[in-house]
């Protein structure tokens, strides 16, 4: 995913409410299914939604919610087609600085905010996309040495660390 923007956008779209193993190989599953190498935005948002659907439904569906992820997944590829002309990674590349990208990201279907400032932390630790002020623009998930999200995982052991911290927060919510 790191040579493919838009997948890891969908990626990140569709981790939730599903483990995140499964939400960032979701881009790749679709695209067999599309019979592509790689997923295009154009092609994506262009495409019959009901047949769109039951690629996503086809055992094993992609999310757990295959029709409203499948929905998102193509608003989202319609904004970057409408916004980007279908260069996912426009809306970093071309950011004039962490508050334009963090305003990119939130702008896109399916990010709200803590979604956006966790996508700007990921592109910051995994990608080295670190404009000016990007740190404080991801909030909490730009810390170093944090284990909250998805931006904070190398291996098997950081994994864990993400899922424990994650239980923590649910456990703590509840109470």
């Amino acid at each position: 995913m790191d040579r493919d923007a838009l997948a890891l956008l969908t990626g990140m779209l569709l981790d939730q409410q599903i483990p995140l193993e499964k939400a960032f190989k979701g881009p790749h599953v679709l695209a067999e299914r599309l019979g592509v190498e790689r997923l295009d935005a154009a092609a994506v948002a262009e495409h019959d939604p009901e047949a769109f659907a039951a690629l996503f439904s086809a055992v094993p569906a992609i999310h757990r919610f295959p029709g409203s992820m499948a929905e998102r997944t193509q608003k989202l590829a319609r904004a970057i087609v409408d916004d980007y002309d279908g260069d996912a990674a426009r809306v970093w590349t071309e950011a004039a600085d962490a508050k334009d990208l963090l305003k990119r990201v939130e702008a896109l279907p399916g990010f709200g905010k803590q979604k956006a400032q966790i996508f700007v932390a990921l592109l910051g630790k995994q990608f080295s996309v670190r404009p000016r002020g990007w740190r404080e623009a991801a909030g909490a998930y730009g810390e170093d040495g944090s284990s909250r999200s998805v931006a904070d995982i190398v291996d098997a052991a950081s994994l864990a660390k993400v899922r424990a911290f994650k239980k923590e927060m649910k456990a703590a919510a509840k109470k």
